[in-house]
């Protein structure tokens, strides 16, 4: 198995990158999210997930351990492929991924593109247990902040602001401040907004 890869980056596209490792160039897959990560032209490292397939052997890049092991969560998932994991990881940050699974938050892994509702109820059903044991999140805390933002969205839609807009700002605060109770979201979202 190859776990990581430390070399010249000689090409980088938003899919894939090339990295010269002593003469040797190695195709690597990456996500937006890790494309996004990588400076221009320097040496790098990437931590790396090998598929072995009958015809093939691809391998994954990732800009961090903790995105490396949000994707084989994600690929462990009945219906949830490599393709599927590495679009999720490009539409979502490694630590969306994570707060959405462990919250219970259908909206946010539905809205990736090719995930249904089947699928987006299979990835919380078989990944909640696991994202709460490995990142140690209180189960608590995370539903109370999410139902306190979305408390403090629905006042603030109601106030006349638009949903995305108003979402985006709720996110930010409660990332600044994840115990905020809902009059302090809400108080932090007016002046941003």
């Amino acid at each position: 198995m190859i776990t990581h890869l430390q070399g010249k980056l000689s090409e980088k596209t938003p899919t894939h990158v090339v990295i010269d490792c002593n003469g040797v160039g190695y195709f690597v897959n990456i996500s937006m999210h890790t494309f996004s990560q990588l400076p221009e032209g320097e040496n790098i490292k990437l931590f790396t997930h090998l598929q072995v397939r009958e015809d093939a052997h691809i391998l994954y890049g990732f800009s961090s351990m903790n995105e490396r092991e949000v994707f084989r969560l994600l690929i462990s998932v009945s219906g949830v492929g490599t393709s599927t994991a590495r679009i999720m990881l490009s539409s979502l940050s490694p630590q969306q991924v994570t707060e959405a699974i462990a919250s219970s938050d259908v909206a946010t892994i539905q809205s990736v593109k090719g995930i249904g509702a089947k699928t987006a109820q299979r990835v919380l059903l078989d990944l909640k247990d696991k994202i709460l044991k490995v990142y140690g999140l209180d189960d608590v805390s995370v539903v109370s902040s999410n139902t306190n933002k979305n408390e403090a969205l629905s006042a603030l839609e109601t106030l006349g602001f638009a949903r995305k807009q108003a979402e985006k700002v709720c996110d930010s605060v409660v990332k600044e401040s994840p115990q905020a109770s809902v009059e302090e979201i809400i108080k932090q979202a007016l002046k941003k907004l």
